[in-house]
């Protein structure tokens, strides 16, 4: 006796196997197509473009806000002034949004998000990378010490360190002022002290003079005495061996924000034009400035300014370069601008005791 094989029966089981594991193979095969179908499916519901209506309209404002700064009238308030100085922090609101977006499943919002990305990155993309180059015949520093600095002495020993050609501090008080004269002298032979802004150089320096930013204006300002003592801007002639450079130094008035006159820059707008003025009036083609003009080069005020002279920042920097307040930069108002010379390179200095970063430039004939 014997059992029988029942070959049917295994060929039966056997077919069996065969089609459950083509199946399994076909289902494996199919799993990627079958999942970009699910998603088109998904992406084509009304569902995810209703979601999310008031992320959507703020990606949009966004996005034209950039697009559009200029258009923001500065009648009320200087408005558009005051978007401009911060216009590359708009940018934070991007991933605000697309975090959002994200959460409410909003394909609206997603998509309309592309607008303020791709704004942003056509005003700062190019800002991004390292911009400078090897080279350069001079280096020059600029710092607004701080009236209240602690440390003027400290200050100058970190100023000297930074190994310039050409020096120009603002806000030097009184006090501090024979201080920086004192520990500079070793290094800058040559220097010139008006007011509260001063020029120190390794190079002879020739034809000094103030300039007058229009700090006091109205109908009797033309009658007043000049106070030597509240010169806030100079100009001078740096001897170079490419050839004679004029340098102006100028710390521009201040602005602050209020709720009765907004963003508050009329002096400092006024300051800005006598500036360009002195500029566009300059026998000499080759000029740098040099200084804390409290604005941003994205700012308007300044458009009739870097018509003629371009940042060295924007130029040949690294990044943004922000310089202000020294604690956490949010904007660079300490600038340093060119005409006439290549900027080579551009650079944030360390803290020292003021409340502003030092600005440094290498440029070249």
């Amino acid at each position: 006796m014997y059992a029988d094989p029942t070959p049917e029966t295994g060929q039966e089981r056997t077919g069996r196997e065969r089609t459950d594991h083509e199946s399994a193979g076909s289902a494996e095969g199919a799993a990627p197509d079958g999942s970009a179908r699910r998603a088109l499916r998904l992406g084509l519901r009304p569902e995810p473009w209703k979601r999310g209506p008031v992320l959507a309209a703020s990606a949009l404002l966004l996005g034209l806000l950039m697009l559009l700064h200029g258009s923001v009238p500065n009648r009320i308030g200087h408005l558009g002034s005051l978007l401009e100085t911060f216009l590359p922090w708009l940018g934070v609101f991007v991933p605000v949004l697309l975090a959002g977006a994200l959460l409410r499943r909003s394909a609206s919002a997603v998509v309309t998000l592309l607008l303020p990305v791709m704004v942003w990155l056509n005003l700062f993309g190019g800002l991004l990378g390292d911009r400078s180059r090897s080279g350069g015949d001079l280096t020059l520093v600029s710092h607004n010490v701080g009236a209240d600095n602690p440390d003027p002495a400290g200050t100058a020993r970190d100023l000297v360190a930074a190994d310039a050609d050409v020096l120009a501090l603002e806000e030097i008080t009184p006090e501090a002022g024979g201080v920086y004269e004192r520990e500079l002298a070793r290094t800058y032979p040559f220097h010139t002290l008006l007011g509260t802004v001063g020029l120190w150089s390794r190079l002879p320096l020739s034809d000094t003079r103030a300039v007058d930013i229009e700090m006091d204006y109205g109908p009797l300002a033309a009658t007043k005495p000049v106070d030597p003592a509240a010169t806030r801007a100079l100009r001078t002639t740096v001897a170079t061996r490419q050839g004679p450079l004029a340098v102006y130094v100028a710390h521009l008035a201040s602005v602050r924000v209020t709720p009765r006159d907004g963003f508050g820059t009329a002096q400092r707008d006024r300051g800005v034009r006598a500036i360009g003025t002195a500029v566009a009036g300059e026998r000499n083609r080759r000029v740098v400035l040099l200084g804390d003009l409290n604005g941003t080069v994205d700012d308007r005020a300044f458009a009739g300014l870097t018509a003629r002279m371009r940042s060295a920042q924007d130029v040949a920097g690294d990044g943004f370069g922000f310089t202000w307040p020294a604690g956490f930069p949010v904007a660079r108002i300490d600038q340093i601008l060119v005409g006439g010379v290549t900027a080579d390179s551009s650079w944030v200095l360390p803290a020292t005791g003021s409340d502003h970063l030092p600005v440094a430039a290498r440029i070249s004939w």
